[in-house]
């Protein structure tokens, strides 16, 4: 067939209109791809500043005698020590939330409730499939927990002892052995079942590894697994268990961020790579795991997860807590800040007892140095009432009501009202304290605000009240956590 010149030019417009149209489509398929990875790796970066902007790291661990646990009214604990290090590298708060089911805490992370889950995980790839993890912060191994024979004490060579125990992975077999619902170790249970050719009836328990741990002592089970540092901590407590049987390889201990989540994952490990160099890594793992004490610590009436007390007067402040209306844990947190729990302090200014209160103002509720610690608490709470009274009704948000009496209470209720006119004067709230009437107490030692006309009492030391309210308020959160 002859191409006539009009067949000619309808082929070559068409050639030309195809092209232009594959062009473009190719050029909008690379446009949507270029957008869509501009856009991953700003919602990677907007984590990191999400964490930075709101000024608050919010962290999950497991609540148990080495991650996280209160000790004589003082959040403590290897994990937690860690997390405070990086959030002050981060330059951020630190919010602790706790969860001792693993699976929940895998949720919380993915609804994006928690930022970091700071636990002994191990490193798996089935977890990875899941999660993000930071490089490795230590290594550990599975054991066996078992129980010494009843009469090892009485067995006249070690060698008797040894014949007892389970040393050889074989012997497992028939056995039941109890693990945390959640965890790697039930994996590793049916692994070795499988390793060794039997039957290893393996039970998932809602129980913690401690627990279970302090199960296997009391006899209530025979077997239970866990990592080997935190096993060697409970044979510290538990004289008739035995740890020293591996039922794995060493394997990689580390943080989890949410999948995706690049930005806090390398700022992790950037901190991570400086922190495990340092003198403070070594102090934290011998403070919980080589320290002789923390026998003591953990055996103590005032470890809360043991013990479940903060302090002795735990029953006190309970009782006066339900008469007068207050949470009993919030009275206990400014009781800590005040003296420690410790009634015979007497401050540079003449505060005294377990309230630090001055003497003109202990008079007031009739008590004096002399008077019980029930008596002082009291006394306490009714001047907390007072303070109450005297504040204005427009400062209706409870949070803030609080803040406004912890304030009160410390560095006395003139100079917060002297806090709140600047704060008004200086186009902030102030019926608020957070961000607003803070800002101007912290002024109170600057000649330019504590001269202006609008204060009537003149020079206080206000980064004390601030701090005061801040870490008072910081560890009720935390009793809040573990204690009923």
């Amino acid at each position: 067939m002859k191409l006539t010149k009009s067949h000619t030019y309808y082929i070559i417009n068409f050639v030309i209109i195809t092209g232009f149209i594959m062009l473009t489509s190719c050029l909008n398929n690379h446009e949507e791809k270029l957008t869509t990875i501009l856009d991953k790796e700003q919602a990677r970066q907007s984590q990191l500043s999400k964490i930075k902007e709101r000024g608050l790291l919010i962290a999950l661990t497991d609540y148990n005698s080495t991650s996280y646990f209160l000790y004589r009214g003082e959040p403590m604990g290897y994990q937690y020590d860690k997390l405070r290090l990086f959030a002050d590298y981060l330059g951020v708060d630190l919010e602790v939330r706790i969860s001792n089911d693993l699976d929940r805490s895998f949720r919380m992370l993915d609804q994006g409730e928690v930022d970091i889950i700071a636990m002994g995980l191990t490193v798996t790839q089935k977890r990875s499939n899941r999660v993000d993890f930071t490089k490795p912060h230590s290594q550990s191994r599975q054991v066996l927990v078992q129980r010494k024979p009843e009469n090892w004490r009485k067995m006249r060579t070690w060698d008797e002892v040894e014949s007892k125990m389970i040393r050889n992975a074989l012997d497992l077999a028939d056995k039941v052995v109890y693990v945390q619902k959640g965890t790697n170790f039930s994996d590793r249970m049916k692994n070795l079942a499988n390793e060794i050719g039997d039957t290893i009836y393996v039970i998932q328990s809602e129980n913690e590894v401690e627990e279970l741990i302090s199960m296997v002592a009391r006899g209530e089970i025979d077997y239970t697994v866990a990592d080997e540092h935190v096993a060697l901590v409970n044979e510290k407590y538990y004289s008739n268990i035995d740890v020293q049987t591996p039922v794995s390889f060493p394997q990689h201990i580390a943080w989890a961020v949410k999948k995706g989540n690049d930005s806090l994952r390398m700022e992790a490990n950037h901190w991570l790579n400086s922190y495990l160099q340092s003198a403070a890594a070594g102090y934290i793992y011998d403070k919980y795991f080589r320290n002789p004490r923390q026998i003591n610590i953990a055996q103590s009436e005032f470890h809360s997860v043991r013990g479940g007390k903060v302090s002795q007067y735990d029953d006190i402040i309970r009782s006066i807590g339900e008469k007068y209306n207050i949470d009993w844990r919030l009275l206990a947190s400014m009781i800590y800040q005040e003296s420690r729990f410790h009634p015979e302090v007497k401050s540079w200014m003449g505060a005294f007892g377990i309230m630090q209160l001055m003497p003109h103002t202990a008079a007031l509720y009739g008590v004096d140095t002399t008077s019980s610690v029930e008596e002082q608490i009291a006394a306490g709470v009714k001047f907390i009432g007072w303070i109450d009274r005297q504040l204005p009704e427009s400062i209706e948000d409870p949070v803030e009501r609080t803040k406004f009496i912890l304030a009160s209470y410390n560095v006395g209720i003139a100079h917060v009202y002297d806090a709140r006119r600047l704060a008004e004067k200086y186009g902030k709230d102030p019926n608020r304290w957070t961000d607003n009437v803070d800002l101007y107490i912290l002024q109170k030692s600057d000649p330019k605000y504590y001269n202006d006309s609008v204060v009537k009492y003149g020079y206080a030391r206000g980064e004390e009240t601030f701090k005061y309210v801040v870490e008072i308020l910081e560890r009720y959160e935390h009793y809040k956590k573990v204690l009923q």
